[in-house]
């Protein structure tokens, strides 16, 4: 979306990319949109766009989701991060996150002692004022920082069930002004070290992750991400800065395909080197699928109980079990 606006492109037009691989390809580089076409330097470099930071303690981590694209302004965080079903990019076919709950999915899973979100964004200033304009209107807070917290309220007076409240005093979101916050981490264990001149640091406490998903981020937690998306559209920084010792406390995390293609030597069929390919209709939908065929004992490696994966967008939403 940054890069899309950045060259004064309606992300909603025609002009803009048709799919994730031609934005891939216009804005990064990457050629016929596969990240396995470039190499691991480059997509270990496209990853310090995008963070996920371990923090806190080793049974109930923290998680901070920083992004160095486009930001909100405070006067957006309502309509965009905390809307929901709002379908913000229901017409811009480039992007994952169609269903506009992104910002409050993970809320459910907060600890329910700490059940709190943490928001802080700014519009990305190499952004012409232009297009935001056009496609937004005019917006007084476009050079501030916004933040904000989302909290579960408990209920009260009757009422049946918890709900979320997000913190803004008379109507407004918090905003101030900033040239960049040191936001992001630095050399293991320094946790915010680095500054941010724009973009979106949301922090997730205490999060229930599940037992088996709170280790040492490099493993499981990494090898089910790359399940989740598989076909990622830009790589991912995964960052430990919790007290683990480790030859690396930094992955680049770029989808199960890429991790399949580089390591289909050892882990793959002679024969299913490549994956077979094609197009199937069931009840009038086009599917297209890919099959991979492992080599006895390794797929584990990649998958658990799953069989069949279902992405759009190279996103996972859904699966088989592998019984099937």
């Amino acid at each position: 979306m940054k890069e899309c606006l950045k060259q004064n492109i309606n992300p909603s037009s025609s002009d803009a990319p048709q799919s994730i691989a031609e934005a891939q390809k216009k804005f990064f580089s990457v050629y016929n949109g596969r990240l396995s076409s470039i190499d691991e330097r480059q997509r270990a470099a496209l990853a310090e766009n995008i963070l996920l930071v371990a923090t806190g303690g080793k049974t109930k981590p923290s998680f901070s989701i920083i992004d160095k694209g486009e930001g909100q302004s405070p006067k957006r965080i309502p309509e965009t991060i905390l809307s929901l079903t709002k379908n913000n990019k229901i017409k811009i076919p480039f992007v994952q996150g169609k269903f506009g709950m992104g910002g409050s999915g993970v809320l459910r899973f907060c600890s329910p002692e700490n059940s709190v979100l943490l928001v802080i964004s700014k519009r990305n200033h190499e952004i012409d004022i232009k297009i935001d304009e056009k496609i937004h209107g005019k917006d007084e807070t476009r050079d501030l920082w916004g933040v904000t917290v989302v909290r579960r309220e408990d209920p009260k007076g009757g009422e049946k069930s918890s709900h979320y409240t997000y913190l803004a005093p008379k109507g407004e979101i918090l905003s101030f002004s900033a040239d960049e916050l040191p936001l992001l981490p630095g050399p293991y264990p320094k946790i915010l070290h680095a500054s941010l001149k724009s973009g979106t640091f949301i922090k997730i406490y205490e999060y229930e992750i599940g037992s088996g998903l709170r280790s040492f981020i490099g493993f499981d937690l990494y090898y089910r991400l790359a399940l989740l998306m598989p076909d990622v559209a830009l790589p991912v920084r995964i960052t430990e800065r919790r007290k683990y010792k480790a030859h690396s406390h930094d992955k680049t995390l770029a989808g199960l395909s890429v991790r399949l293609d580089e390591d289909k030597s050892e882990n793959l069929e002679p024969e299913f080197q490549t994956p077979s390919t094609g197009e199937m209709t069931v009840e009038g939908q086009k599917l297209d699928y890919s099959i991979y065929v492992f080599k006895k004992g390794k797929k584990e490696n990649y998958a658990k109980s799953e069989g069949v994966v279902f992405s759009i967008n190279g996103q996972t939403h859904g699966f088989l079990p592998k019984e099937f």
